[in-house]
């Protein structure tokens, strides 16, 4: 069985916000609100791994809540979605084109945003 490892891209400064909003005019990007403490978290995060596809041309972010804090802050107040953990946000053309948390989080739902 072929399996299909995610490319994480970290993001662990603010600065870098700005870079997915400009990277989001040229294809469509994934943040994932990932809490390491957190085994809804976990499942979510294994699940999302376990179905991802390249092909699908979204590039994924990896936030650790607990070592960026301040970041999911930001994210909140910059892209107007209430803070949850675990979640998933999709930004297209510098704005959230789609969210879910816990259970909702599917690639299936995220395939279907794109």
């Amino acid at each position: 069985m072929y399996v299909v490892t995610m490319n994480w891209n970290k993001l662990t400064s603010d600065a870098q916000l700005d870079a997915i909003k400009e990277e989001s005019a040229r294809q469509p990007v994934l943040i994932f609100k990932h809490s390491t403490s957190c085994s809804i978290s976990a499942m979510a995060l294994s699940r999302m791994e376990r179905n991802w596809s390249d092909q699908l041309g979204v590039k994924p972010y990896y936030l650790d809540l607990l070592a960026n804090r301040p970041i999911s802050r930001k994210i909140e107040s910059e892209f107007g979605v209430e803070h949850e953990s675990p979640q998933v946000l999709l930004i297209r053309n510098g704005q959230c084109i789609y969210d879910a948390s816990h259970m909702s989080i599917s690639f299936a739902g995220l395939q279907q945003a794109v």
